[in-house]
């Protein structure tokens, strides 16, 4: 049994398409982060950086402890080596998988997380800030459609734990206007994997809808909303480390 610590972001998506996929048996714990629940101690525990998802293996192994791994592409990775599946085991196909998802990691999902925060949260003025993270998260969007030209899937031949990684992340990019009449390689992946029966039962779940507040192109929190999400309750939270 997998416990999924989740919230209805991209990064929750990448592990609930893993699942779907894998058959794992799981159950999933939401957390509303704009209330905070990231914030309590049981959950510093978990991960002690503070944000969705994580997840809790409670059968690691024969005899093992229960186990937490948290950051979206770790448990992609700790997924695929319990299950033997959408990573191979060695070679070529190994190396490009990995090198992929530590791009989307390292890359794609930051400077699209950057630019959905100017675009959605930041006060007035910040224009230089949204558009640099815009224009760098369009610049690797064309690195996705050159790679995608080439070849049917990140790592070639065989969709990976590197698709779903970049797949949740190319959905939510249309709230923002990033429309790929201009990628079509981007395109013709992103819909082949949209057909993927997995991910069609992922994207169906009701437990895993996204709240109102969590959508939209310009979003105003309230003062605790914003302390939870980005100020001094996230950061005392930390401090704390409880």
């Amino acid at each position: 049994m997998i416990e999924l610590h989740y919230c209805a972001t991209p990064n929750g998506m990448k592990v609930v398409l893993m699942l779907e996929e894998t058959g794992l048996p799981h159950r999933i714990v939401p957390y509303d982060i704009f209330e905070g629940d990231q914030l309590r101690s049981h959950f510093g525990r978990i991960n002690p950086n503070r944000k969705l998802p994580a997840i809790v293996d409670l059968a690691p192994g024969a005899g093992e402890p229960p186990l937490a791994v948290f950051e979206s592409g770790a448990i992609l990775h700790y997924l695929a080596e319990k299950t033997g599946r959408f990573l191979a085991p060695r070679g070529a196909a190994r190396a490009r998988t990995i090198q992929w998802l530590m791009w989307q990691m390292a890359g794609l999902g930051p400077m699209g997380g950057q630019a959905s925060h100017f675009l959605r949260y930041a006060p007035a003025g910040q224009d230089y800030a949204t558009q640099r993270y815009i224009r760098e998260f369009d610049r690797l969007l064309n690195v996705l459609e050159n790679r995608l030209a080439e070849s049917p899937y990140l790592a070639g031949d065989d969709y990976s734990i590197a698709d779903m990684a970049v797949w949740p992340g190319r959905a939510s990019a249309f709230v923002f206007g990033r429309d790929d009449a201009e990628r079509p390689a981007t395109r013709r992946w992103y819909e082949a994997i949209a057909a993927r029966p997995a991910v069609q039962r992922a994207t169906a779940r009701a437990d895993l809808k996204a709240p109102d507040k969590y959508l939209g192109r310009h979003q105003k929190l309230s003062d605790a909303e914003w302390s939870n999400m980005f100020g001094d309750a996230m950061h005392a939270a930390v401090r704390a480390n409880d």
